[in-house]
C-alpha cells in the first residue's frame, strides 16, 4: 500500500454488494461510489493517476482513518499528497487535503486536468 507521501491522490470507494447492520438481510451500493466508479470505467487512465481503494462498508474504515482521522471516514473520499492543495478541498487532516463526495471528486479530477468537465 504506497504511503501517505504518494505521490498519486487516494480516492477511496465503498466496495459495492455490501451489508449494513442497521437493515439486517438487506445489501446495497453506495450511490455516490457508483457515480466516481462510472467516471472510472468512463476515463481508465484514472487508474494510473490515483490510487483507487475499494474497502468495506462497516466503520471504522481504518485505511481512511489513518490519513484523514476518524471523524473523516464518510466515502467517497480522495486524499491529496502531503503538501498538495485544492480549491476543491473539503477539509483538511494531518496535513493532507481531502475532497469529500461525488460531485466534489469529480470537480477535483476536472480540477486537476484527468478528466474533462462534465456537460452542462
Amino acid at each position: 500500500m504506497p504511503s501517505a507521501n504518494s505521490a498519486r491522490p487516494a480516492l477511496f470507494l465503498l466496495a459495492p454488494d455490501f451489508e449494513d447492520a442497521k437493515f439486517p438481510g438487506q445489501r446495497f451500493f453506495c450511490r455516490h461510489s457508483a457515480l466516481v466508479e462510472g467516471v472510472l470505467t468512463s476515463f481508465p487512465r484514472l487508474v494510473d493517476a490515483i490510487d483507487v481503494r475499494r474497502i468495506a462498508f462497516p466503520r471504522p474504515r481504518a485505511d481512511v482513518v489513518a490519513l484523514v482521522g476518524e471523524a473523516n471516514q464518510a466515502l467517497p473520499i480522495l486524499v491529496l499528497p502531503a503538501g498538495e492543495t485544492s480549491p476543491h478541498a473539503s477539509g483538511e487532516a494531518n496535513g493532507q487535503q481531502f475532497v469529500s463526495g461525488a460531485e466534489r471528486i469529480i470537480e477535483a479530477l476536472v480540477g486537476r486536468d484527468l478528466i474533462p468537465p462534465p456537460h452542462p
